[in-house]
């Protein structure tokens, strides 16, 4: 399969080198010494420098700083807003691109473009604005063996419902962070009530999600697969993207490593929380139209079915043009892909599906966990437990 995407991938850059060298589908000239400046929380050492090269190969000359200098998806966003020099954002997810779309900051809008591979990622889209390029959710998973639940299957009607399993599950240890935020809206999505001052979730849902926290374990991991790796917990969460690749080297970080035999997904009835990254196109001022052009015919290039089926490949990730996940899984999707996606489902008393839903109310979610001081990382200063029934809502949704 790797030889097949190679193939495909040096076939793509010949054909995008000759469109930036001459015309591009853009029907404009290109610049070709113009340097793309991109920003992108997918933005890895490995991802930065394999993205360099072979767009280098494409003949495009891009700029991106990996996250050592830039890292999650606020940074990308208020570095791209402060700096005013950005061609190219993507990465990020649903939340974060409504916002970029409705124009929340004030330094960026995005370029109305339709790639030509728009037809490719079904709904993950904002029409003539941005579209897909990695399909990402959030799983829970489980070991079967003595390290976990010794062969009992587990069948959860909601996320939340871990809190009442009987297992030792893993907790994050921070408020911050994109997969933090996914999970958080995986475990609220059963306790949506839009007449809460509680930003839109029952006090319940709060009291659950504490009690995740109260009696989870943090064991000073980033996300939770090496807690579930080595046999500290029993149910774990954890992101799709590389998934498969931590299973491949659950032997380098384990005495009693999770195996292709002795994990599971947790089966959770309402499904899990899907998000796309998405790639759309600064409208930057001062870009001259042959710029322009080159900046389109990047976004062209890195769409494509044969450079996303190269990245998926590369990265361990599943792409959202239909036509590249054909090249790389051919019509056997990863069970991971399969699960039933909560975030399209619409929110009860609304208009809104639930991704709409997390984007209106995720600042007054960051503000209820940092106000309350959810996800301590030292279990020894937890604090109190709050008094539910005498809150003051209004003031807890707004920033300290």
């Amino acid at each position: 399969m790797k030889k097949l995407v190679a193939i495909l991938l040096v076939l793509a850059i010949a054909v995008t080198f000759v469109f930036a060298k001459g015309k591009t589908e853009t029907t404009a000239a290109t610049d070709p010494d113009y340097t793309i400046r991109i920003y992108s929380n997918s933005n890895s050492s490995e991802r930065t420098t394999w993205l360099i090269n072979e767009a280098q190969k494409a003949g495009f000359k891009v700029s991106i700083d990996n996250n050592s200098v830039i890292s999650g998806d606020t940074a990308a966003v208020q570095a791209a807003n402060e700096n005013r020099d950005g061609d190219v954002i993507f990465g990020l997810n649903e939340t974060r691109w409504a916002q970029l779309i409705n124009g929340t900051y004030e330094n960026l809008s995005i370029l109305d473009f339709t790639p030509d591979w728009a037809g490719t990622v079904g709904d993950f889209k904002y029409d003539g604005k941005a579209y897909g390029i990695v399909i990402q959710n959030v799983l829970m998973l489980y070991r079967t063996d003595s390290f976990g639940t010794n062969g009992k299957d587990l069948h959860f009607k909601h996320w939340a419902d871990v809190v009442n399993s009987g297992y030792t599950w893993y907790r994050q240890g921070k408020v911050g962070g994109t997969t933090n935020a996914n999970i958080n809206s995986a475990m609220l999505y059963p306790f949506t009530d839009p007449t809460s001052p509680a930003g839109g979730i029952s006090i319940e849902g709060w009291k659950t999600l504490w009690k995740y926290c109260a009696q989870g374990k943090f064991t000073g991991d980033s996300y939770g697969f090496d807690a579930l790796n080595r046999g500290d917990v029993q149910v774990s969460t954890f992101y799709s993207s590389s998934l498969y690749g931590k299973i491949d080297a659950a032997a380098d970080g384990s005495k009693n490593p999770i195996t292709a035999d002795n994990w599971k997904l947790v089966d959770i009835e309402d499904g899990t929380y899907y998000i796309a990254e998405y790639i759309g196109i600064v409208d930057k001022a001062g870009r001259t139209d042959a710029q322009t052009a080159t900046v389109k015919a990047f976004v062209n290039w890195f769409g494509s079915a044969e450079v996303q089926a190269a990245w998926a490949e590369m990265f361990d990730s599943y792409p959202c043009n239909k036509d590249a996940s054909k090249i790389v899984y051919g019509d056997k999707t990863p069970v991971i892909y399969t699960i039933k996606n909560f975030a399209l489902n619409k929110v009860p008393g609304t208009d809104m599906n639930y991704a709409s839903y997390v984007g209106a109310h995720s600042a007054e979610w960051t503000n209820i966990l940092t106000n309350l001081g959810f996800y301590w990382a030292d279990a020894s200063k937890a604090p109190a437990e709050p008094d539910w029934n005498n809150l003051d809502w209004a003031t807890l949704t707004q920033k300290k």
